[in-house]
């Protein structure tokens, strides 16, 4: 069994912003709790984030981390990181936000509430988001404690908005992103992944981290129908061939992504881009709903290319 040397890991994918990246930093100094290290995978940038991070090595009150790579992509980056991290939990932070002053605090309270012999069935632990004006970004959970998978949580309770939290790095380590499918993967693929191997979490209504919507962030760069259509296609593909025990609770959800695949399948036949293998339409019902909704998909694709 691993021995862990903290209890978080504050884990950080960066790419050319050093502009940003003291926010991040600035957080994790105001800290209350401070069992933790910080671990920046750098994504090959050609900006002074190396020198930045030099000087708050010097100062820091924790430990800061630094491992540069070639840019291979965040999802890339991500996986190093959970592969380095030392510490039991990661919280994924990205290099433009911040945590609340007490997050860490309250992260490790509610993770020590769970019995130690039922911890290891738990993902995480995941709270809420502000933005930069303090409201609540997205829906808040129907109550104040919730341990249920990620996907009773999207199609059970319909609960929408970004998210945040902490994830155990054992089964982070279990569950890479798949590095070898190019550009943007959407963050639900893993976290559907690890909820169908049977994995909860623990959904709590508390604010842990304020959240900077920038113009280059991927989140915003994701929503690109074109640009990101293979991320786009995996996403509808998950829906469609993997989720559809949670059919009987949001029925129009598994239509719209049925919609979505054709959608997006045709962005993808119009860029020549090949499907990965082992991402294949499988199963009656699938089929089913894809030729359903193919005549909406095809609509949503020819509204897309008059755009």
């Amino acid at each position: 069994m691993e021995q862990w040397q903290h209890l978080f890991t504050v884990l950080t994918p960066t790419y050319n912003r050093a502009h940003t990246l003291e926010r991040a930093y600035l957080s994790l100094c105001d800290q209350s709790y401070k069992d933790f290290e910080w671990l920046i995978i750098d994504d090959g940038s050609t900006d002074n984030t190396a020198v930045l991070v030099q000087q708050w090595q010097k100062e820091a009150c924790f430990p800061i981390h630094y491992h540069w790579q070639e840019n291979k992509h965040k999802k890339a980056a991500f996986n190093h990181g959970v592969a380095k991290a030392r510490g039991e939990l990661i919280v994924a932070l990205d290099s433009d936000d911040s945590l609340d002053t007490n997050a860490l605090f309250e992260m490790a309270q509610i993770w020590q509430d769970i019995p130690a012999a039922e911890r290891p069935r738990y993902a995480g632990v995941t709270g809420l988001c502000v933005n930069q004006a303090g409201a609540v970004v997205g829906d808040m959970y129907p109550q104040d404690v919730l341990d249920i998978s990620a996907l009773d949580l999207t199609f059970r309770y319909n609960v929408r908005g970004e998210k945040f939290g902490c994830l155990s790095t054992a089964v982070l380590r279990r569950f890479p992103f798949p590095e070898h499918i190019p550009g943007f993967v959407p963050e639900s693929i893993v976290w559907r992944a690890i909820a169908r191997a049977g994995y909860v979490n623990r959904f709590v209504n508390k604010v842990f981290r304020v959240y900077y919507d920038s113009p280059d962030s991927l989140s915003v760069q994701g929503r690109s129908s074109q640009q990101h259509a293979l991320g786009l296609w995996l996403l509808a593909q998950d829906t469609v061939v993997n989720c559809l025990p949670w059919f009987r609770y949001r029925p129009k959800a598994f239509l719209l992504a049925a919609a979505r695949y054709t959608r997006f399948e045709m962005h993808l036949k119009a860029a020549k881009i090949s499907q990965p293998a082992g991402y294949e339409l499988r199963g009656l019902a699938a089929h089913v709903l894809v030729a359903l909704m193919a005549p909406v998909g095809l609509l949503l694709y020819w509204r897309d290319r008059l755009r």
